[in-house]
């Protein structure tokens, strides 16, 4: 598990910094900002690249206030018995626990997995990338390894792939197949719907009951190396290639 340094908010660091952390832009697209006037600190312009400031100053861009804090990108591979909402009364653990005090910046699961299913979770604290990645126009890519209690008709993974009917909305799968050809009961599963326990519903209306849930990728991110329960930053590469959105 990688290393995060906490940051206090008087820590003093270079501006191109600050609006990098911001998630605004890169810091050498940051200097370039700054040269063309385009930053303000403390209600007064700014053009000089070595300019320090702190977490506590106002900092903009074209007038409009850039976030202070450090924007975080954590991949889990979710276990079972941990629910996906940052508070539950009624939940014995949720996933949030599993990260504990190491990450001081306060993240929040992108989409949703339920108690009983496992796999690839993403938490940020960036809005912005959890709304292009949880809203269904963005069409990001979901991979579920499913365990059924049956073994499944061929006539039923066609079923699957012409639309199923839930609450009115019909849900097709993009993708489906054996996941293993030697036992129909494991079967892989592409789909874009964010419905809430949708797999289990679309099975469920086949008359199978799903065992296990896996979700085995979600917009180009898989669990390798990642032990169930483990988790880890992303990389630059890996929370670049989300924001351009080339999974």
């Amino acid at each position: 598990m990688e290393k995060h340094k906490p940051v206090g908010r008087n820590e003093v660091i270079r501006l191109n910094r600050f609006i990098a952390n911001s998630g605004l832009c890169s810091r050498r697209d940051a200097d370039e900002m700054i040269r063309k006037g385009l930053i303000s600190v403390n209600g007064r312009q700014v053009t000089d690249l070595g300019v320090k400031v702190t977490y506590n100053d106002d900092v903009r861009y074209k007038g409009k206030i850039l976030s202070a804090e450090k924007k975080v990108y954590i991949l889990m591979n979710k276990p079972k018995g941990y629910v996906t909402t940052v508070e539950d009364p009624h939940a014995e653990h949720t996933v949030l626990e599993l990260i504990g005090d190491t990450c001081p910046e306060r993240v929040y699961p992108v989409g949703r997995l339920d108690k009983a299913t496992t796999g690839v979770l993403l938490l940020t604290n960036d809005g912005d990338l959890t709304g292009k990645l949880t809203h269904p126009k963005y069409k990001r890519k979901k991979i579920y390894h499913v365990f059924l209690d049956n073994p499944v008709m061929n006539n039923d993974l066609t079923r699957l792939t012409e639309g199923i009917d839930i609450d009115g909305e019909t849900v097709v799968a993009d993708a489906v197949s054996y996941a293993d050809p030697s036992d129909k009961t494991q079967i892989g599963i592409e789909l874009h719907s964010g419905q809430n326990r949708v797999i289990r519903r679309m099975f469920e209306s086949l008359g199978y009951k799903v065992k296990k849930l896996d979700r085995v990728y979600f917009a180009g991110l898989t669990k390798k190396n990642l032990q169930r329960g483990k988790w880890r930053f992303l990389t630059e590469k890996e929370i670049n290639m989300l924001k351009r959105g080339i999974f």
